[in-house]
């Protein structure tokens, strides 16, 4: 089986809960402390490819660091880039947890959308 890159925060339930997920599941993960080691910008915008999902799916709106910098009005205004630029320059920025592969990601947690990605079967190759 694949091993799987989880970035997560140690202090979040849903991050917890998603990593028991995937353990149950048997996968070996790489878990990635997302606020001391936040993906580089590169990784951040292979991410936003690979999860096909739009670049703001990845912040996370409700945290401190987002609403402090004001990013709800700004958010709209910056490319994909910059907006890829701003998660790799602040992890607590990323919504989270972020799995992949290296083919396949998902961001946060929600069991149903785990279950078609993660389920065991699905990433052996």
């Amino acid at each position: 089986m694949t091993q799987l890159k989880v970035y997560h925060y140690a202090k979040c339930s849903t991050c917890r809960n998603a990593i028991k997920w995937l353990k149950n599941e048997g996968h070996e993960l790489e878990l990635i402390p997302i606020n001391e080691q936040p993906p580089a910008k590169d990784e951040v915008l292979d991410l936003f490819a690979k999860s096909g999902q739009e670049s703001k799916k990845f912040f996370n709106v409700s945290g401190e660091v987002y609403k402090t910098l004001g990013l709800k009005d700004k958010l709209a205004d910056l490319n994909e880039e910059e907006r890829a630029e701003l998660l790799a320059s602040n992890g607590m920025l990323i919504k989270r947890p972020v799995v992949t592969d290296g083919t396949n990601v998902t961001i946060g947690f929600k069991p149903e959308q785990y279950e078609q990605s993660w389920s065991k079967g699905e990433t052996d190759q």
